[in-house]
């Protein structure tokens, strides 16, 4: 592809838009910019919106593979591989995941987190080996991240993927696009031209950051994760979440703080299985037995103690 064919594809994508309005921005006072982009990101969540029906379709399906022991696996380059790998980063603490469970891809490795590793978004074979390098099956999931919706690197991901079988998400914020195309559920948040041009790591990376909270969350609540909106599955890894494992407990059952105590030591600082055990009154062992009967469903677990 030419640098003259390259500039018209940038050219025609709403996310790279110019908005002549804005030329004299930096003239302004700092306030007025300041408000300037408050009101451009206030549009966003709008336009999540416009794509929930679409979010919860993906959601349902990622969380029926994920039940049969699939993974999810974000894949993307730049700011969009970068959200990926924080969202994935952060469900081991939030939501107790095995290692590996939930996997960011970021074209160029570890490396471009911090550094741009040119030309790696432009390989949709790189894509292919990573993937290929986490041994993917059919009950996986890959969604692919992308603002403009044509990152070779996403696509390939994607296309992979779908070729082995596996389920495929396309995550971008142009409408038409070839991300979306290539994938089972084509995800389009379009939230339009970016303050500074072209630079979607502003509201196309609020957005992506926002749907991307969708699909984790939403499907970790699906999985049994949490009871009510309490993390029971936090992983207590720091005094932070050891203290907020005694009051999400507490928050639960009401119990003293020398039975929530009790509690955990006997169920090996398990939240969930504290829970059950005080609520259903059976001892740890029960607790965690129940539990596994119910595939983690605290609800469900409840429901087979009660007399």
């Amino acid at each position: 592809m030419t640098s003259h064919d390259l500039r018209s594809q940038l050219a025609s994508l709403t996310t790279e838009a110019f908005r002549p309005e804005l030329a004299g921005i930096d003239r302004l006072p700092t306030l007025d910019i300041a408000r300037l982009m408050n009101r451009e990101d206030a549009g966003v969540p709008t336009s999540v919106g416009a794509q929930l029906p679409r979010i919860a379709a993906a959601i349902d399906a990622i969380a029926e593979r994920m039940t049969r022991g699939g993974r999810l696996i974000y894949a993307g380059a730049g700011t969009a591989g970068r959200l990926g790998v924080l969202d994935a980063s952060e469900c081991p603490p939030t939501f107790n995941t095995e290692s590996g469970q939930v996997v960011g891809l970021i074209a160029g490795g570890p490396t471009a987190m911090v550094t741009s590793v040119e030309g790696a978004e432009d390989s949709g074979e790189l894509a292919r080996q990573d993937l290929d390098g986490l041994k993917l099956a059919a009950d996986d999931t890959v969604v692919g991240v992308s603002a403009s919706g044509r990152t070779p690197y996403a696509i390939g991901a994607v296309e992979h993927a779908r070729a082995l079988g596996a389920l495929t998400v396309g995550l971008a914020c142009n409408a038409h696009s070839a991300l979306a195309a290539a994938a089972e559920h084509g995800i389009e948040v379009v939230v339009g031209p970016e303050l500074i041009t072209g630079s979607t790591r502003l509201k196309s990376g609020t957005a992506q950051k926002l749907v991307l909270n969708m699909l984790s969350t939403i499907t970790m609540i699906r999985l049994g994760k949490t009871y009510g909106n309490l993390m029971v599955d936090v992983r207590a890894s720091n005094d932070k979440l050891r203290a907020r494992s005694r009051r999400i407990v507490s928050l639960a059952t009401g119990a003293s703080d020398e039975e929530i105590e009790k509690a955990l030591t006997e169920c090996g600082g398990e939240v969930k299985n504290a829970i059950l055990a005080l609520l259903a009154d059976v001892d740890g062992p029960t607790a965690a037995r129940l539990l596994e009967e119910s595939g983690g469903h605290l609800r469900a677990a409840l429901a087979h103690a009660a007399p």
